[in-house]
């Protein structure tokens, strides 16, 4: 549940996941092979797959090529061979569990991304960190996925968490802007999908790794305090 670490305010802390905290670019990279395969269809590249990790999968086939009409029996396709191989094929990054140890010290976190609630909980159990988090917003709990703010904005309603020491953390600008429309500030990683050079122009905060994130995190708080008692 939500709590206060003495001298703080209420923090909350939302992560984004695939490239935030986890690497599952190879059980992506497979699902979609195995869905165009499915099909009869040349598999996209790798590059072209990258580049869209972070938009929701129907929006990713939509990008690729396929018609409307066909985009959810790829979805199906997809899911249907993610599900075999997420787990022995994805990672936590490097420095992911020491920063959710850390953030948790001093906040409650959360989990806003465009994977389904199963998987992103089954993943992070499977993991050994869902029990960091207090609330986890996937594709399904949302009618508009990131960059829209409704994620962003239901994970706080969640939480009862008040904007103003609120905070996303994630790897591009679907993370920024929908961390920005919602009201809260943002922190970018350059760990993931997202290229330095477009997410500077997306927020103020940059840095190379999740342990950086959240230091960044906790020192910019512990100077809104001190701001607000001086």
């Amino acid at each position: 549940m939500p709590f206060t670490c003495k001298g703080f305010d209420l923090q909350v802390i939302l992560f984004d996941l695939d490239g935030t905290l986890i690497d599952s670019t190879e059980a992506i990279i497979g699902g979609f092979a195995a869905a165009f395969e499915r099909h009869d269809c040349p598999r996209p590249l790798h590059e072209e797959v990258c580049a869209l990790i972070g938009h929701p999968l129907d929006v990713m086939f939509s990008h690729l090529g396929v018609e409307p009409e066909n985009v959810q029996a790829y979805v199906r396709a997809y899911k249907e061979h993610y599900r075999v191989v997420s787990k022995p094929k994805t990672t936590l990054l490097p420095t992911a569990k020491e920063a959710l140890a850390l953030a948790r010290s001093f906040a409650t976190l959360g989990v806003v991304t465009t994977k389904t609630s199963q998987y992103s909980r089954e993943l992070l159990e499977h993991m050994e960190v869902m029990h960091y988090f207090d609330v986890l917003i996937g594709r399904e709990d949302v009618t508009h996925p990131k960059p829209h703010p409704e994620p962003v904005l239901k994970a706080l309603s969640a939480l009862n968490a008040p904007k103003e020491t609120s905070w996303m953390i994630g790897d591009t600008c679907m993370d920024m802007v929908a961390a920005k429309e919602a009201g809260i500030r943002g922190v970018a990683v350059t760990c993931g999908y997202g290229a330095l050079s477009h997410l500077e122009k997306c927020t103020l905060h940059v840095t190379n790794s999740p342990i950086k994130a959240v230091e960044k995190i906790l020192k910019l708080s512990k100077n809104d305090t001190i701001r607000n008692v001086s």
